[in-house]
């Protein structure tokens, strides 16, 4: 029995060790940048941006986001709440925010916890925390009309967990834009890879202690994305564990979709180099709740944001 029990303890102490290492030492590696998501920035019109404001969460944080009036004289228009990609922050939204206001709503950008001027860039205190964060919003921004939640990419992940939560009820539309559904999902393409390096010893192993409620590695980058040098300086390079693991839909990214009981709508670039626009469809089909989506042809991942005709299907959308 000693043997045995000499044995057990031997075997505890080598996993302890191997997921030690993993989290001291299996984070995400160099990316070069990737030239699709760097570069339309570089060709849009950032001069009209408004001035950034904040709002003070429930833990005391000041948190940006940008206001764009709705044109028009409705008195209670509808507000779409616009949640940005992965790395990125409220400005990288302008385009679409400024066509959004235009044609009648009115917009808040923000700058999710941990992106932009909502610093520390990169972290967050919990999992869950930007989801009290949108509740926080709307309890210190309130809006006399109606609201929707709309999120790109990674944001579009994140709005999806949302809008599958028990918080859900705070909006009564959604608004996917070329959503980040899962690593496992169909939509996936291997280019995502060039977007962001994944430290995946660490990943794996904080995802194993977090089951054993120890929680003090979450801190720790497992996400770093493909930015240049200039973007890095503005935007946020990398994602600690609780970060990457809040901003996006949960794992069991199916049962995010079957909760759903509020409208939602998905408009993608049907040339996305990240996702498979085309698979979409299946996905939410399969999960038992198929939902309207509009692909916009010939465009890609970013330009969806940026591009005329793709902005003008988001505000069809939107009117939705």
């Amino acid at each position: 029995m000693k043997t045995i029990a000499f044995s057990i303890l031997i075997g505890m102490a080598v996993m302890l060790l191997v997921l030690a290492t993993a989290i001291a030492l299996g984070g995400p590696g160099p990316i070069a940048p990737l030239a699709s998501i760097n570069a339309p920035f570089a060709r849009a019109d950032f001069s009209g941006v408004p001035p950034p404001r904040t709002f003070v969460a429930r833990d005391g944080t000041r948190l940006a986001w940008l206001h764009y009036p709705a044109a028009g004289t409705d008195p209670t228009p509808r507000r779409i709440v616009l949640v940005h990609g992965s790395s990125a922050r409220g400005r990288s939204m302008h385009v679409l925010a400024q066509a959004l206001a235009d044609a009648g709503f009115a917009v808040a950008a923000l700058d999710m916890r941990g992106h932009g001027d909502s610093i520390p860039r990169g972290q967050a205190d919990y999992i869950g925390q930007l989801d009290d964060d949108i509740e926080d919003f709307l309890r210190a921004v309130p809006h006399a009309g109606p609201n929707t939640l709309a999120g790109f990419s990674s944001g579009g992940g994140f709005v999806l967990r949302f809008a599958g939560g028990p918080q859900q009820d705070l909006f009564d539309r959604y608004l996917l834009l070329a959503p980040y559904l899962h690593h496992d999902a169909p939509t996936n393409r291997p280019a995502d890879g060039a977007w962001v390096s994944v430290g995946l010893p660490r990943l794996v192993a904080l995802t194993l202690v977090n089951r054993l409620g120890i929680t003090s590695g979450n801190h720790l980058p497992v996400l770093r994305f493909g930015l240049t040098a200039a973007a890095k300086e503005v935007l946020t390079s990398s994602y600690s564990y609780t970060l990457a693991t809040n901003f996006r839909p949960r794992n069991d990214y199916m049962g995010d979709i079957r909760n759903l009981h509020q409208p939602l709508r998905i408009v993608a670039g049907r040339d996305d180099e990240l996702f498979d626009a085309a698979r979409y469809a299946g996905v939410f089909a399969e999960a038992g709740h198929p939902v309207p989506i509009t692909l916009v042809d010939g465009v890609k991942h970013i330009g969806l944001t940026l591009d005329a005709a793709a902005t003008a299907a988001i505000v069809d959308a939107a009117r939705q």
